[in-house]
């Protein structure tokens, strides 16, 4: 890869004093912005969930989203840039360097009456030549249907009294710390600009109720969110299938993962919506291992914790494989148990039902079970070897924004109970390293929760069988 450094030094002059935005009087269509996908969202899509915004908002407010900073992996390399859901949710950009005003009523701006305003990065073709297309001003407008955008360094002119908002300035900062560059319309510049301004004498400020909203807005999904989340959970429920026709003994937990984030990339996932957890043996114990080092041995499990995300939205889905094809005895009764209490949990998924009813149900089971073997003596010793919460939402974060409260129709939660029974535990030593973790992602509706992974298979007959058959991607 060529170092930034050399387009510092070239190519900096050129483009500090080239003409930012391309006039052409071409008419430019989405693959003239390196926007190639057929299936993103809509910009209606986006514009709806404005207004779903502006519906909580109260009269006379303005609630602003930042995009999300660029991180600096290592010296001239960053790492590879994802958009601040929230933003993304109410854009659609994925750029950084930008920031949107939602109005809850229309204001004049630059003469027009508009409802929201962006400030964005300029087009700049010696810049793009490094980094890739940007939609720039007029892009916004015409592909995400952004009412009106302003280049980022206008923004330290903009005009706007924040005090006359008695309803609140309502806002979410990027988090972290910034470093300024020689673009006056990046990020941290954004960020001093905003903060000058809502220091100022009077300005209503609030960046708590904001937080509230979004989890009122996020948790139900829309029907083009359930399209997308339900096809990153098909790649996941692949990916798990291929890896357990690949599965044997002595291959390296990094092996395992470059299997599943093969298919990842090969079904289209932009990325992986987490660090991929595969621990065998004593790391299947771990809950948020993700190392990948160690290498199997014959009587190992595996936890195979993965998900891919696509356009944004991630899936969460875990299995646990016999290494050699088969569960031993103590294996297949703690993975019974954890099934058992999973299906329990599942039950549970009904709308107007609290939250937390599928972690009571799994852990109801857990706790009985785990004092009939004798590897505890008391219902609450249970939280030595189930130590987390049994459900979380999924959706643009793979611990998605929600209110916690009752389930509601288009929601969806994972219910993943687990036992890990790490050697040395005060059990007999034949429990021990036994670590086991079954998860799915389960669409809350108005009758039965449907359950979205139902492809990767679940229970120790239909594993033990796909792990028999031949791989489809890989040699064995």
């Amino acid at each position: 890869m060529l170092r930034n450094t050399l387009f510092i030094f070239i190519f900096l002059p050129m483009f500090l004093f080239s003409q930012e935005e391309n006039k052409t009087s071409k008419t430019l269509h989405s693959k003239d912005y390196g926007i190639y996908d057929t299936d993103l969202l809509s910009k209606e899509f986006h514009a709806k969930r404005r207004e779903a915004l502006r519906a909580l908002m109260p009269d006379n407010s303005v609630a602003v989203f930042f995009a999300n900073p660029v991180r600096n992996r290592s010296n001239d390399v960053d790492y590879l840039y994802h958009q601040d859901p929230n933003f993304y949710y109410f854009t659609g950009l994925t750029e950084p360097n930008a920031v949107i005003y939602i109005f809850k009523e229309a204001q004049k701006i630059d003469g027009e009456k508009v409802s929201e305003i962006v400030f964005v990065q300029e087009r700049n073709p010696n810049i793009e030549a490094w980094t890739g297309k940007r939609l720039g001003t007029e892009g916004i407008k015409t592909e995400l249907g952004i009412q009106k955008a302003l280049s980022g360094k206008a923004y330290s002119k903009f005009e706007m009294d924040l005090t006359k908002f008695s309803g609140g300035v309502h806002y979410i900062l990027p988090q972290g710390d910034l470093a300024p560059s020689f673009d006056k319309g990046d990020l941290y510049f954004l960020k001093k600009h905003f903060e000058t301004e809502i220091t100022k004498e009077k300005v209503i400020a609030n960046n708590k109720t904001i937080e509230d909203w979004m989890a009122q807005l996020r948790q139900e999904k829309q029907p083009e969110e359930l399209v997308l989340l339900k096809k990153a959970i098909d790649i996941t429920c692949e990916a798990h299938n291929e890896n357990m026709r690949v599965m044997e003994p002595e291959k390296g937990e990094f092996e395992t993962r470059a299997v599943v984030e093969y298919i990842f990339t090969l079904r289209g996932a932009e990325y992986t919506g987490f660090p991929s957890i595969i621990g065998s043996g004593e790391n299947s114990c771990v809950l948020h291992y993700n190392s990948s080092r160690r290498v199997s041995d014959k009587n190992d499990l595996v936890v195979c914790d993965i998900g891919a995300e696509y356009h944004g939205y991630t899936a969460d889905i875990t299995r646990t494989l016999p290494v050699n094809g088969k569960f031993s005895e103590e294996q297949k009764i703690i993975y019974n148990i954890v099934l058992e209490a999973q299906n329990a949990g599942i039950k549970e998924c009904l709308a107007g039902k609290p939250f937390y009813s599928a972690h009571v149900a799994a852990t109801t089971v857990i706790s009985q079970r785990l004092k009939e073997l004798g590897i505890i003596t008391k219902p609450q010793e249970v939280t030595k070897y189930f130590m987390h919460g049994t459900s979380h939402y999924l959706g643009l974060d793979v611990h998605d924004a929600g209110t916690y409260g009752p389930l509601k129709p288009n929601d969806v939660i994972t219910v993943e109970p687990g036992i890990y029974i790490a050697e040395g535990s005060p059990c007999d030593p034949k429990w021990w390293n036994i670590g086991i973790r079954i998860e799915d992602d389960i669409l809350i509706t108005d009758s039965e929760p449907i359950i979205l992974s139902d492809k990767a298979p679940r229970t120790i007959e239909e594993i033990e069988t796909m792990m028999q058959q031949e791989p489809l991607f890989f040699r064995r």
